[in-house]
């Protein structure tokens, strides 16, 4: 887990310069106010204070959701999902193992790639030739 938290830490860096754009949703703002863990509640809001734009909830999301939730994929990781695609983001980051297991047997049918936060990591900063 230790290793998840410092490649959080290192693409918020990376959105912070600029190198990188987070989005923002409707459906992370709902999951945010319903944080009881104020300290993680904080560590989201630092996040989000990043996006550099936000994803309405519109019925086309919702649809989606219900289409990516057939996929056995649970309702709110279904509305996460279907708001990036919404927003044509190139990666969905999660560190949620279950999430990221069933996505990815359906990589195929997603619109998003879905990665864990350090393997993408390794992956943006790795050249061509395997080098880091």
């Amino acid at each position: 887990m230790r290793l998840e938290a410092e490649a959080v830490l290192s693409i918020l860096e990376l959105a912070g310069s600029g190198a990188l754009k987070i989005i923002g949703s409707d459906i992370i703002d709902d999951e945010l106010s319903q944080m009881p863990d104020k300290e993680r509640r904080e560590k989201v809001e630092l996040l989000l204070s990043l996006a550099s734009s936000h994803i309405s909830l519109t019925p086309a999301i919702e649809r989606r959701a219900m289409e990516l939730a057939e996929w056995n994929i649970a309702p709110l990781d279904a509305l996460h999902l279907a708001s990036a695609e919404s927003a044509q983001a190139d990666y969905f980051l999660t560190t949620d193992d279950d999430l990221f297991r069933k996505a990815g047997r359906r990589q195929a049918g997603l619109k998003v790639k879905v990665e864990n936060p350090a393997k993408w990591l390794i992956q943006e900063t790795t050249d061509e030739n395997g080098h880091a």
